[in-house]
């Protein structure tokens, strides 16, 4: 397994997260190889398909922008795992199908270099590398369906409510 921890602390705002500079490229990737750059400055360059962000309390926190979950997305990262998030992160995230998971215990426990996995039908977090699993809140059917299809808009389609 090469999956990789990125960890931070609290209040990563959504400035650090895609900084407003590069807001004007709506290109998912383009965003993407600009993220975290101004608290990581190797992020971009070093995380790949399925490496997992950790953060601190009220992880998001900011502007409304939908940009900040779409760069962290198109990064490849298979989910955030925070001890809380801004309210309009959480949502922005479901919207664009990025899965996200509040757990204070895990975002605690977990370090780089940790191998982790996630099993988003229960909520659980195992990290294999300290023998540990913690409980995050499972999502509920619907949402777990707009993530599954890669957000809002494309559920919506799926189900015919959109075009």
């Amino acid at each position: 397994m090469n999956m990789k921890i990125y960890k931070y602390g609290d209040n990563v705002d959504t400035d650090v997260i895609i900084p407003a500079r590069h807001l004007n490229d709506p290109d998912p990737k383009a965003l993407a190889s600009h993220c975290m750059e101004d608290i990581d400055a190797d992020f971009a360059k070093t995380v790949e398909e399925g490496d997992i962000v950790v953060g601190g309390a009220n992880f998001g926190c900011g502007s409304s922008r939908e940009h900040a979950p779409l760069a962290i997305k198109a990064s490849g990262v298979k989910c955030v795992i925070a001890k809380s998030f801004a309210r309009i992160f959480y949502r922005n995230s479901i919207n664009i199908g990025l899965p996200i998971l509040e757990c204070p215990e895990a975002a605690e426990a977990i370090v780089p270099g940790d191998a982790v996995s996630v099993d988003f039908a229960t909520g659980v977090i195992t990290d294999d590398t300290q023998g540990k699993s913690w409980q995050a809140a499972p999502f509920p059917e619907f949402i777990e369906g707009i993530i599954k299809s890669g957000g809002l808009l494309n559920s919506l389609k799926a189900r015919g409510v959109a075009k």
